[in-house]
């Protein structure tokens, strides 16, 4: 799963919960922990050294964690359907894997 792919999608869900569900605070939230993760990658990427680098895969990591309470939390509290959260989840899971093998290979060198 892309960053970038991610984003487009959380995007896409805040859009539908204000303008179908009137939920601004949790899509909110969601929105900006989402879209970040991809901005965090793209820094990482042009970091200037070994633990700027490790640094941002950090935050991107620390973000993709917080997208999935905030999913799972408008999925507990109906916003979402569970297919819907159930999916945006499982790529934001899949997200922390990849970031976080970065890291411990990151890590090792």
């Amino acid at each position: 799963m892309q960053t970038k792919t991610f984003a487009i999608r959380i995007v896409n869900t805040s859009k539908f919960l204000k303008n179908e569900k009137h939920e601004f605070i949790l899509s909110k939230q969601m929105l900006r922990s989402g879209t970040s993760i991809g901005a965090n990658v793209e820094e990482g990427i042009g970091a200037q050294s070994k633990a700027d680098f490790i640094s941002k895969f950090s935050i991107a990591y620390k973000e993709a964690r917080e997208t999935s309470y905030w999913l799972r939390l408008l999925c507990a509290t109906d916003y979402l359907s569970k297919e819907m959260s159930d999916s945006l989840i499982y790529d934001a899971e899949e997200i922390c894997r990849i970031i976080g093998k970065i890291q411990i290979t990151s890590k090792r060198t």
